[in-house]
């Protein structure tokens, strides 16, 4: 069966799920955990593209997140093909890091943000990771620590999340914590991580009583959320198909600031894609490899091709940026 197309627009609520290759670990230690959650971070800062929770496991990971204006394929591709790059090096090894696809489910604000943020928060406590809520409050590797004040994460929007539990903080926090309590005796709540009609309505028993009713409610497998809402973000999706940039279109724009960099720096086109290493050359050279893969999003390929080097060139610019920054 072939793969259906994401579903997303800038200002987008999706809950993300990335897995390891094969289920295989994506964190050895805390030095892979820190850059994780700072690449995570960055971006989201970066990209306009708040986090609201999150929790990263050994071999998995989710984050509740609005996409910013360039989409959420763009914010994930940035995530972790870095993070991958970094980790392969560190590691001494080669090879896909994460499963190809990672599981992205755009979700009904109104009706599931608050039992989202539970759902992933406790996902170190379902895990056995840590044996209670207490310790959850300090574990710094789940945004429940930001949310509970025991940890400062200054890029993870708190402040929207505590909003839903109360205008003073104080208060909110109490409020939001004794939420997150009584979710722990719930367990897995596997209608939270999914779409389609099971999962929309809320399980099984809700799905039997729509039947019974005679209700054709809509559905979708990418999408959490009420009939209404899936027919709603299935028009929305049909109508920015119209205005995403072709590759033709990011080629062009490519090609144009391949252009205006060579021109700043005062070097030929010919020279950067010739394999001059001369040092202006190279600085045009690396400064374009991080603005044609971060601004525009082009794959570490395509950039290779445009720049007339191997696509391992530009995975060791973009590590090189990425552990310089780190240190």
């Amino acid at each position: 069966m072939p793969r259906r197309e994401r579903l997303d627009a800038p200002g987008t609520l999706h809950h993300v799920i990335v897995r390891g290759i094969e289920r295989r670990r994506i964190v050895d230690d805390d030095e892979d955990r820190g850059f994780f959650v700072q690449r995570l971070g960055e971006l989201s800062e970066v990209m306009a593209a708040p986090v609201y929770a999150w929790a990263l496991m050994i071999n998995h990971a989710h984050v509740l997140l609005r996409s910013g204006p360039e989409g959420l394929a763009s914010f994930m591709r940035k995530l972790l093909t870095g993070y991958a790059v970094r980790y392969n090096r560190r590691h001494h090894r080669h090879g896909h890091l994460f499963q190809n696809r990672y599981k992205s489910i755009v979700v009904e604000e109104d009706t599931y943000f608050r039992a989202l943020v539970r759902y992933i928060h406790l996902n170190p406590v379902r895990a056995g990771t840590v044996d209670s809520l207490s310790r959850l409050d300090a574990y710094p590797w789940s945004g429940h620590s930001a949310l509970a004040g025991g940890v400062e994460y200054s890029w993870q929007d708190t402040s929207f999340v505590l909003r839903w539990f109360g205008d003073r903080v104080h208060q909110a926090r109490a409020a939001y914590r004794q939420f997150v309590e009584k979710g722990i005796p719930l367990g897995a709540q596997p209608h939270l991580v999914g779409g389609g009609l099971v999962r929309s309505a809320g399980g099984w028993s809700e799905v039997r009583a729509l039947r019974r009713l005679g209700s054709n409610e809509a559905a979708d497998e990418r999408i959490l959320g009420s009939g209404p809402f899936v027919t709603q973000i299935l028009d929305e999706a049909d109508s920015f198909k119209k205005y995403r940039l072709t590759n033709l279109d990011r080629e062009r724009m490519a090609e144009e600031l391949i252009t205006s960099c060579c021109e700043a720096g005062g070097i030929s086109v010919e020279a950067l894609r010739g394999g001059s290493r001369r040092q202006p050359v190279s600085r045009t050279r690396r400064e374009l490899a991080l603005n044609l893969t971060d601004r525009l999003g082009l794959s570490y390929a395509e950039a290779a091709r445009l720049l007339g080097i191997s696509t391992s060139a530009v995975a060791k610019i973009i590590s090189r940026v990425n552990e310089n920054k780190s240190n």
